[in-house]
């Protein structure tokens, strides 16, 4: 199996990683199903990537069909300990401009219908969430952006609707009242398997537009969304590349342990199945 150390998940219009050199494309197998697509491994700046289309090459699957299980379990299986996640993102703010960029440190879940956790089935743990994304990660995009000199929000709260539809405007303006920044499809659930897979994990959020708040922009089209998104998907691609050359070669956050006071099942009750299911994930803590 090829292995890679970083990897980068595509958002809505971007579905390739340029600079990415030695490419090679695998398919992985996983306990959860198929992932979105192809895993394309290369080297991007000196270091092993691993690149993943969230929606797939080509924008087949809406964001409830997305497994996020078997796309993070893919990345474990390559070896993968920090995920870069680039996302369209609606602003829920007026000082977030379309075409800026923003780093979620919070998310605030809305969703209905998605698996977002690995475990069940006889086994059962409880991750620590109140920092649902990487610092390292974070502050690396930060400063990235500001290397570029490209507009960039961070400590960002993130809410996650379902889709596929946009918000209503009661929605919208619920959202705002309650201090939320930006507004998007995909992100939580990717984070909380991240955490669960110990990887590290962060979103670079591109503003495409105001959602339907702004009394200038009554609705969100698609039409809307593709013009900022052709011009924020460059910006979006220098910033992963300074950031995946800056990041550092050792890990010193709290993602790597995640899952080392997480288990709570009586390790001599854990069907033998679930411990085979998810030993990529806890092998090491049920020896």
């Amino acid at each position: 199996m090829a292995k890679a150390q970083i990897g980068v998940i595509g958002g809505s219009g971007l579905y390739h990683m340029p600079g990415l050199e030695r490419v090679r494309e695998v398919r992985i197998a996983t306990p959860f199903g198929k992932p979105s697509d192809a895993y394309v491994l290369g080297v991007l700046e000196g270091r092993p990537v691993a690149f993943l289309a969230r929606h797939g090459r080509g924008h087949l699957l809406a964001p409830t069909e997305i497994n996020f299980r078997a796309n993070i379990y893919g990345f474990k299986k390559l070896g993968v300990e920090r995920i870069i996640s680039v996302s369209a993102v609606g602003s829920l703010r007026e000082d977030f401009y379309p075409m800026d960029m923003a780093l979620p440190t919070q998310f605030f879940d809305r969703t209905r219908q998605r698996a977002s956790t690995f475990f069940g089935g006889g086994l059962v743990a409880h991750i620590g969430f109140d920092t649902p994304v990487c610092p390292t990660v974070v502050e690396v995009l930060r400063q990235a952006s500001a290397g570029l000199d490209l507009p960039c929000h961070k400590d960002a709260t993130y809410v996650c609707m379902e889709g596929p539809a946009f918000s209503t405007l009661a929605e919208s303006n619920l959202y705002r009242s309650w201090g939320m920044d930006v507004i998007g499809m995909t992100s939580l659930q990717e984070a909380k398997l991240a955490r669960e897979a110990e990887i590290c994990y962060a979103t670079l959020a591109m503003v495409t537009d105001y959602d339907c708040w702004h009394p200038n922009h009554a609705a969100v089209t698609v039409k809307q969304i593709l013009e900022y998104l052709a011009r924020n998907v460059e910006n979006s691609q220098k910033i992963v590349r300074q950031a995946v050359r800056a990041l550092p070669a050792e890990r010193n956050c709290r993602c790597a342990s995640a899952l080392a006071h997480a288990i709570i099942t009586d390790r001599k009750k854990i069907p033998a199945v679930a411990k085979k299911k998810l030993a990529l994930l806890v092998g090491k803590y049920l020896k």
